[in-house]
């Protein structure tokens, strides 16, 4: 792994550093130069370049070392300078075994290179500053004159249980008052406005592991299976309950799996590292995805119908053609598993949330993240439990019809974001953990379904 070299510290006085970051831009010759020049051009200057690295001038940086570049415009978290400065480990943070360099200088840092890396204050930023404006235009075509409701539906019988089971799926009509939740063999439909049920839908196939109505609200996935003996995904007609269609035929559980907004392609996946993408009308397997190296955890089809987006449990995602299975782009931010995969519905951005605590927008047209949280679902640690060593992440990420996002972790927290990501409200059930999240069509509610069994409706006002 490339390692930077010895970067020393630059010792501010915290009220002039504070009085540099405030200020609109951050520029390499202002406020950076000056640290380089004071403290780093000795190894890493026009005489000498340690790695190959010279920071002499803005031109030099840019250049990067031996190992390849060392910073990246508009992304502080793929900036190998920036990372050696806040590395945990003190054999690989910069400067090692010393202390950290103060946390507010380390902030001029980033703040620099998320701004675009400015070389004066009249240059153009070399990060692209990005869109986060929404606006609803997501397959309006698909609405139904009237939302599909569940009507006269059989009963179901249900195998009693020592203790509810973990809610590990669940989802919410787009066009009406109705959530479907994973249960033991079956899936409960309960009505947004009443909480109440009002029936059920038999899967004796095993647990629910996914759960998704289509666009238009008239047909539900539900995917799962038994681990180790078998897995497939199962179409319903939400209105009458009947079963439309069976669709493969797996050795373990499909964990992931969701259906195209034209309802003509189921794409599942799991434990195999395939992706495998289906026919509705006939059956057929239609292709393959094979980049994926570890199990598939999570994808999720596009509102217009043009991607598919897939994600694994060591943190990689990739977009792909949803019709003919190219890979388009390759997504990398997490540094764990990726739990959930949600477009905004105008197809914009892709919202992923993974074990490592983030959670990224990336933007569909070149796969930038326009915006990446990592803060705001963090694990309490005892004293002296040092990061990594505690469980942390986001376990559920779900986008509602006005972009506003909802978000599970393991923190039991649920977060609320408007459409440009701006955190509104937090709400929080002690002892419990949200395992699925949806918003409701209204956008009035969210729901959350917890590791307890616990379903809980929260106002989203």
């Amino acid at each position: 792994m490339f390692r930077l070299p010895i970067f020393c510290v630059l010792v501010f006085s915290t009220a002039l550093l504070q009085s540099l970051v405030g200020q609109e831009k951050i520029t390499y010759e202002e406020h950076v130069k000056p640290i380089f020049r004071q403290h780093c051009l000795k190894c890493h200057g026009n005489d000498k370049q340690k790695a190959g690295i010279n920071l002499q001038s803005f031109g030099d940086a840019m250049k990067g070392g031996s190992g390849g570049e060392i910073l990246i415009a508009g992304r502080s978290s793929q900036s190998l300078l920036y990372q050696s400065l806040i590395d945990e480990d003190d054999d690989l943070r910069m400067p090692p075994n010393k202390p950290p360099i103060p946390a507010d200088q380390i902030e001029m840092v980033r703040k620099w290179i998320d701004t675009g890396m400015l070389e004066t204050a009249s240059s153009k930023a070399m990060a692209e500053v990005r869109d986060l404006s929404f606006q609803p235009t997501g397959d309006v075509a698909s609405k139904p004159d009237v939302p599909v409701m569940p009507s006269n539906l059989p009963t179901v019988k249900v195998r009693e249980t020592s203790r509810p089971l973990p809610v590990l799926a669940l989802d919410t009509s787009p066009w009406a008052p109705l959530v479907a939740v994973a249960g033991q063999e079956h899936i409960r439909l309960l009505n947004t406005e009443t909480e109440q049920e009002i029936g059920k839908l038999p899967f004796p196939e095993g647990v629910p592991h996914v759960i998704r109505f289509s666009r238009n609200g008239a047909v539900l996935l539900v995917a799962g299976g038994r681990p180790v003996k078998n897995g497939l995904v199962v179409l319903f007609d939400v209105k009458t309950g009947k079963r439309l269609a069976e669709i493969g035929d797996e050795l373990d559980v499909v964990l992931a799996a969701d259906l195209s907004p034209d309802q003509e392609l189921v794409a599942l996946g799991g434990s195999g590292k395939i992706v495998k993408v289906y026919s509705t009308k006939t059956g057929e397997e239609l292709y393959q995805l094979t980049k994926h190296t570890d199990w598939i955890t999570t994808l999720a089809f596009s509102p217009d119908g043009k991607q598919l987006a897939t994600g694994d449990r060591v943190g990689a995602i990739h977009l792909w053609d949803a019709k003919q299975g190219g890979l388009m782009l390759n997504l990398a931010e997490h540094k764990s598993a990726i739990t959930s995969l949600d477009w905004r519905s105008d197809s914009k951005f892709l919202a992923s949330a993974g074990e490592d605590g983030r959670i990224v927008w990336w933007e569909a047209k070149d796969g930038f993240p326009a915006i990446n949280k990592a803060k705001d679902h963090p694990t309490p640690r005892p004293p002296g439990v040092k990061y990594g060593e505690m469980p942390s992440g986001v376990l559920a990420a779900r986008f509602g019809p006005k972009g506003n996002l909802a978000t599970g972790g393991r923190n039991s927290v649920v977060h609320l974001y408007d459409a440009k990501g701006n955190a509104l409200k937090k709400y929080r059930v002690d002892g419990d953990i949200p395992l699925s999240i949806a918003v409701t069509h209204d956008t009035k509610h969210f729901v959350a379904g917890y590791l307890s069994g616990l379903v809980k409706f929260w106002r989203a006002e």
